[in-house]
């Protein structure tokens, strides 16, 4: 088994290169998916959140507003703190899980948008980093997602650094063009998985 740790600053494609590996057969975990599995409601995830928290965390159908939530921790360090203490044992007790299921001959992506962030290099055999430009990461969070600039600043500024990331890479995919130009990279960098595995 071969395990490889995603990352990538926000609106750098992440999700695309994650979906093209899978595709290819890699076998993804994808940590902002297992955020949201272990939130769900009737979980201690949840309980734990919302005894931090608060319900005003809730809607009312009972599902976490994760909007609320981050309006609350965007910002206060403590408290995003206090929500990571939390979330990540219990992200990475899943991970693991799925990490277990997998066969010997797989390799396994961890898409994790945080790996800089939290030292989390360490973890996998290679590290893929995609890099975009912090302007084209700008134009993407607007354009295509809705912030505002100075919302999408916001979030690229309180991210780790292109150079903290590209620093912990095995392989670098650099997403700043077209996305016909994304595919022969990521392939390319399947293949040299493979010749690791």
């Amino acid at each position: 088994m071969l395990t490889v740790g995603l990352t990538g600053g926000i609106g750098a494609g992440k999700s695309e290169v994650s979906r093209l590996l899978a595709s290819y057969g890699a076998v993804l975990i994808d940590a902002d998916r297992i955020s949201r599995e272990v939130v769900e409601p009737g979980t201690e995830g949840l309980a734990a959140v919302v005894a931090e928290f608060g319900e005003r965390i809730l809607r009312p159908d009972g599902t976490l507003d994760r909007p609320a939530l981050g309006a609350i921790v965007f910002g206060d360090e403590d408290r995003r703190k206090a929500l990571n203490a939390i979330m990540h044992p219990l992200v990475g007790r899943r991970a693991a899980e799925l990490q277990q299921a997998a066969g010997p001959d797989d390799i396994v992506l961890h898409d994790v948008p945080l790996l800089t962030e939290n030292g989390l290099a360490g973890r996998y055999d290679q590290v893929v980093v995609v890099d975009a430009d912090p302007a084209t990461q700008l134009d993407r969070l607007v354009r295509l997602r809705g912030m505002t600039e100075d919302d999408a600043r916001a979030r690229i500024a309180a991210q780790a650094t292109r150079e903290q990331r590209l620093a912990l890479a095995t392989f670098v995919i650099d997403n700043d063009g077209p996305l016909e130009a994304l595919e022969p990279q990521v392939r390319a960098v399947w293949d040299r998985l493979r010749e690791q595995r």
